[in-house]
Parts: structure tokens; C-alpha cells; sequence
């Protein structure tokens, strides 16, 4: 469950980049944030993530009153919820298994466990026989995939997925989002954001449209209409 209320965000001089946001996700909800760059998708991102605060209003993310939480226990938020980007943030000398495998390493998790969660979100992710290559190696699917089995190793409740194909060509972009709604059928609450209409209109899933820092649409089974 995800719930923002009279959520505002400014920065310099008053400058209002969200303004009074109120949004309720539903687990195993799979909703699109649509909207034009600069409407306050990403900042929308970084506040869900702990990134940055909001300058007002509150924001609950399962258990979590993210308003109140201390800078020591974002790490253990960010565990709930996994993030991809466009541009997938591989490490570039490690390869994908080992990409996958340091999300875990970092938390000291054991090799035995780790073996067994990245063989696992490989075989999900269809890089099961891939996992030896190094990012350069691979395709920018590939590459997304890997960063999606990345995301999953903490078993988040939460996928948030920011502008996951823009960086792609349309197959491999259709393939991304298959993947993101298979993910979605385990039970997981995935929210995309993105600016890719046909996609969005092609999903007739939840859009919430933002627009000048507000919600100026939130339709259950909408379009893409900016």
C-alpha cells in the first residue's frame, strides 16, 4: 500500500515542483505515471525511494511513515521497493550475475543464499545462460533484464519502474513490459513511469497523468491523453 497526502515539494525561492499530491496504490496494483518532462514524475520517484523529502504532507509505504524515518533506516525502506532506470546502472566489470549477486553481497547476505536468489531471479528474468556475460556483452534488453533481477533480490513489495524503455528499440521494449506484468501477476505492486503512450494505452491499466506538479487524471483502465 502506497499513500500520499497533500504531498508538496519546493525547492529555491518557493518554487512548487509537486503540489498537494494525494494517491492511493493498492497492493498488486500495476499503475502508469504518465506526464511530460518536468511534470514531477521523477521527483515523485525520489521521494517514494527517500532520495529527498517532501516539504510537506505525509507518505506511507507499507508500514513505513516515510516522513518520519532517520537517513539510517532508508536502506532498509529501499529493500521494500526495487528501482530500475533507463539507463540500468550496471556495473560495467562485473558481470550480470555478479551485478545481480553485489545487491546482496552489500547486505552480507551468504553465498549459499546468494547462489540460490540470483540463480532464481535469472531463470524470472530469462538470463539464465547469460549470467557469465559482461553488460557490454549483451543488449540493452538484456542489460534491462539484468537490472530488473537486481531490483527483485530483496523479494520487494514494490517495483518501481522509472522510464524502464526509453532507452530501448519497441521490441525490446514490449518484452520489458511483459516481463514487468508477469511480475505484477506474483503479486507485486508495480508502478511504471513513463512518458510512452503507446505503451501506456496498450497496458488499459491504472494511469494517474501529472501535469505541473499535480495529479490531473486518475482513471482505472485509462489512456494516455496529454
Amino acid at each position: 500500500m502506497i499513500k500520499l497526502i497533500g504531498v508538496n515539494k519546493s525547492y529555491y525561492r518557493n518554487q512548487n515542483i509537486l503540489s498537494d499530491i494525494n494517491l492511493y496504490i493498492e497492493p498488486g496494483e500495476m499503475v502508469s505515471l504518465v506526464g511530460q518532462s518536468g511534470a514531477g514524475k521523477t521527483t515523485i520517484v525520489k521521494i517514494l525511494i527517500g532520495e529527498e523529502r517532501a516539504t510537506s504532507g505525509t507518505i506511507v509505504i507499507g508500514d513505513w511513515d516515510t516522513t518520519k524515518i532517520s537517513r539510517r533506516e532508508v536502506p532498509y525502506l529501499r529493500r521494500q521497493i526495487g528501482v530500475i532506470f533507463q539507463d540500468f546502472k550496471l556495473l560495467p566489470k562485473k558481470t550480470l550475475w555478479e551485478n545481480v549477486a553485489f545487491a546482496l553481497e552489500v547486505c552480507g547476505e551468504s553465498k549459499t543464499k546468494i547462489r540460490k536468489v540470483v540463480g532464481s531471479v535469472m531463470r524470472l528474468v530469462g538470463l539464465e545462460d547469460k549470467g557469465h556475460r559482461y553488460p557490454h556483452e549483451v543488449s540493452g534488453g538484456e542489460q534491462q533484464r539484468a537490472a530488473i533481477a537486481r531490483a527483485l533480490v530483496h523479494q520487494p513489495k514494490i517495483l518501481l519502474a522509472d522510464e524502464p524503455t526509453g532507452n530501448l528499440d519497441s521490441i525490446n521494449a514490449n518484452e520489458i513490459i511483459d516481463l514487468l506484468l508477469r511480475i505484477n501477476k506474483f503479486g507485486t505492486t508495480v508502478i511504471l513511469v513513463t512518458h510512452n503512450r503507446e505503451i501506456v494505452n496498450k497496458l488499459k491499466k491504472r494511469v494517474i497523468v501529472i501535469d505541473n506538479g499535480s495529479v490531473v487524471s486518475d482513471r482505472e483502465k485509462g489512456k494516455y491523453l496529454l
